[in-house]
C-alpha cells in the first residue's frame, strides 16, 4: 500500500502518472489472484497470466478505486477506500482481459497485436485463448464474491454479471460485428443520424457498460448512498462513450507503435465508426462534450472525485 499512503487530493498527479500509481497498487494483487493450484493446467495458467498481467492503462481498476475514493464516507482514508474496492478492481479487470482475448480471436476481430504484444491466440493457440477467456470470466466472479463484504457481495455480482452479458458487453460485441458480417445490411445505406444512434447503442453496451460497472462496484465497496451511486453512473455513461469515440479516432489516425495494436483495421473491414459516419472533427467535438458532461458529475461529487474528472479530460486527448 506504500504507493498510495500519504497521498492527497491536492497532490494528485495528472492521469498518466496517477494511473502508474494505480498499477503499482493493483498489479501485485492481480498477480496474487492467480496463485497456482495443483489442479490448474500449467499452460492455461500461463495464458491467463499473459492476458491479465499484460501492460495496460488499468483504466477499469482505476475507475473502481477512484470511485470508491470519491464517495467514501467522511473520515475514511484514501488507502482504506482503495483496499475496500480492491476485489472489485481485480474482478472488473479480469472481465476486461477476458473480453480482449475473445475479441482478438480470428472468428471475431482477428487481431494479432494487443498492448504491444502478440495477442493471446498468437502467443499460444486458439483453443488455449478461448479457455483462457472462459477461465478469466469465472475467476472474476469468484474474486468478487469472495472479496466483497457480505452486505454488498450479491448486488456487486449482479452488477458485473449484467455488465458482461447479452444485454451489455457480449451483446454490444455481437452488434459491432453486424455490418462487416452482413447481418444488418440496411445500416450501410441508412441516414447518418440513424447510423450515429446505432453506434452509440453499440458503444454504450460493448465498452460503456463495463465502465459503469467499475464505478458502481467501487461505490458499493464503500457502501455509498444511492444518490452518490447515481452521480457515479452519470459520470461513467458520458465517460464510456467519450472513450470509445476517442478509440475510433485512434484507430483512424493513431500510430501503431504508440497505440500498441494494429490501427486502420476498422476502415479495412468497412466497419461503421464515429469518424467514418460523423467525420473526424465532429467526432472530436462530441468526445469533448461528453468529457465535459462527465466532469460536471464529478464537480457535484466534490473534491474527492477530482481524479475521475481529470481522467475524463485526458481520455479524449490520449495517443494510446
Amino acid at each position: 500500500m506504500a504507493a498510495v499512503e500519504g497521498a492527497s487530493i491536492a497532490t494528485m498527479t495528472e492521469p498518466p502518472l496517477a494511473l502508474e500509481e494505480v498499477r503499482a497498487f493493483i498489479d501485485p494483487r492481480l498477480d496474487a489472484a492467480l496463485a497456482p493450484s495443483p489442479d490448474a493446467s500449467p499452460r492455461l495458467l500461463e495464458s491467463i497470466r499473459y492476458a491479465l498481467l499484460a501492460p495496460g492503462k488499468r483504466l477499469r481498476p482505476a475507475l473502481a478505486l477512484w470511485a470508491a475514493e470519491a464517495v467514501a464516507p467522511v473520515g475514511m482514508a484514501r488507502e482504506t477506500a482503495w483496499e475496500a474496492a480492491a476485489a472489485a478492481a481485480i474482478a472488473v479487470e479480469m472481465i476486461h482481459a477476458y473480453s480482449l482475448v475473445h475479441d482478438d480471436l480470428p472468428a471475431m476481430d482477428d487481431d494479432d497485436l494487443r498492448r504491444g504484444r502478440p495477442t493471446c491466440h498468437r502467443a499460444f493457440d486458439e483453443a488455449t485463448a478461448i479457455l483462457c477467456g472462459d477461465a478469466l470470466q469465472a475467476l472474476a466472479f469468484t474474486t468478487l464474491a469472495a472479496g466483497m463484504p457480505a452486505a454488498t457481495a450479491t448486488r456487486s455480482v449482479l452488477v458485473l454479471a449484467q455488465a458482461s452479458g447479452p444485454d451489455s458487453l457480449v451483446g454490444g460485441q455481437a452488434d459491432d460485428l453486424a455490418v462487416e458480417r452482413g447481418w444488418q445490411p440496411d445500416l450501410l445505406s441508412a441516414p447518418a443520424d440513424e447510423q450515429v444512434r446505432w453506434l452509440e447503442r453499440v458503444h454504450r453496451r460493448k465498452t460503456g457498460e463495463l465502465f459503469r460497472a467499475a464505478v458502481a462496484l467501487g461505490g458499493l465497496a464503500v457502501q455509498a448512498t444511492d444518490e452518490r451511486l447515481a452521480l457515479l453512473d452519470t459520470y461513467a455513461r458520458h465517460f464510456g462513450l467519450a472513450f470509445q469515440i476517442a478509440d475510433d479516432l485512434l484507430d483512424a489516425e493513431g500510430n501503431e507503435a504508440v497505440v500498441g495494436k494494429r490501427v486502420g483495421k476498422d476502415a479495412e473491414r468497412g466497419k461503421l465508426t464515429f469518424p467514418t459516419v460523423a467525420g473526424h472533427e465532429a467526432s472530436r467535438r462530441r468526445a469533448g462534450d461528453l468529457a465535459a458532461s462527465a466532469r460536471s458529475a464529478t464537480d457535484t461529487l466534490g473534491p474527492a472525485a477530482a481524479p475521475l474528472g481529470r481522467l475524463a479530460s485526458w481520455i479524449v486527448d490520449r495517443d494510446h
